[in-house]
């Protein structure tokens, strides 16, 4: 997963090129746990007896202070966590003290339907981390939680420079009442399904395609090669047909469909034949 480029959120992060490469020292005690992957073979029991292990062999529960999980991991290839591993991790959370943070920088603001993508899994996080869609085309990133905890810190504890500028937030608070509304959920389950029914066509026609996996409109295509030079074909013949991909995943071999949520049944469409002849030109079609 990808968490930032401070040197916390760097230490976070788990791929090392192109982001950690070249920077450091970073921050220790920052431990990583195997998450769920069926499409590798990797079960909700598997990813929490191998969390059970690190809390037993290499650090106290008790010094621990979070879990941080996306619901889609975003760098991570777009995977998608099963329907129980929330609710699964959550209670191991509590079990030993420890907050759940739900990291919906990407996958949040109605980016997998709902407004955020924890709501798929009927789990109440400790805090939300957001940011991207949040300020509709302006910077800005939040982070939301009980007020116990948003509390703990005394007035001037957290800020900087940028913090909570007005303009940034007003347009938060627009984008937030449009994708609450029921006609927005809508519009975006009905994006999820046009390009899924899409790209499932294009996965059964080719052997270069290993699978398609997404949680709403937030879908991705993973190429067999694992390795990132086919999908940097694909993204650069699209580039020249004027559509903008981007690649993710451990070995850079997934593209990653992230189109605009407002987006009309027409440029939906086209931008989809762009995909496919760019495919094509690649020789993954």
């Amino acid at each position: 997963a990808f968490h930032g480029r401070t040197n916390l959120t760097m230490a976070l992060t788990s791929k090392v090129i192109p982001y950690k490469r070249g920077f450091g020292p970073l921050a220790p005690d920052v431990y990583r746990a195997p998450a769920p992957y069926p499409g590798r073979g990797v079960s909700t029991d598997d990813a929490l007896r191998g969390l059970e292990l690190l809390l037993k062999q290499d650090v106290d529960p008790a010094s621990v202070a979070c879990v941080v999980l996306e619901p889609v991991q975003g760098e991570g290839g777009f995977i998608v966590m099963p329907d129980d591993f929330p609710s699964r991790l959550k209670e191991v959370c509590e079990r030993h003290g420890i907050l759940y943070v739900d990291d919906e920088v990407q996958s949040g603001v109605g980016r997998t339907g709902p407004v955020w993508a924890i709501e798929h899994y009927g789990v109440e996080p400790d805090l939300i981390v957001s940011g991207k869609s949040l300020g509709g085309g302006l910077p800005l990133a939040g982070v939301t939680g009980r007020a116990e905890l948003m509390d703990a810190v005394p007035p001037g504890g957290l800020g900087g420079t940028f913090g909570g500028n007005p303009v940034a937030c007003a347009a938060a608070a627009a984008v937030l009442e449009e994708v609450r509304k029921p006609s927005f959920r809508e519009r975006a389950d009905a994006i999820g399904t046009i390009v899924r029914r899409r790209l499932d066509d294009v996965a059964a026609r080719s052997d270069a395609v290993r699978e398609v996996r997404g949680l709403g409109p937030m879908i991705a295509l993973e190429l067999e090669e694992p390795s990132p030079d086919l999908s940097t074909a694909v993204t650069t013949a699209a580039r020249e047909r004027g559509l903008v991909l981007l690649s993710c995943g451990t070995y850079g071999n997934v593209i990653r469909i992230l189109v605009p949520l407002s987006i009309s049944d027409d440029e939906l469409v086209h931008g989809l034949d762009l995909l496919e002849e760019s495919l094509g030109d690649a020789g993954a079609a």
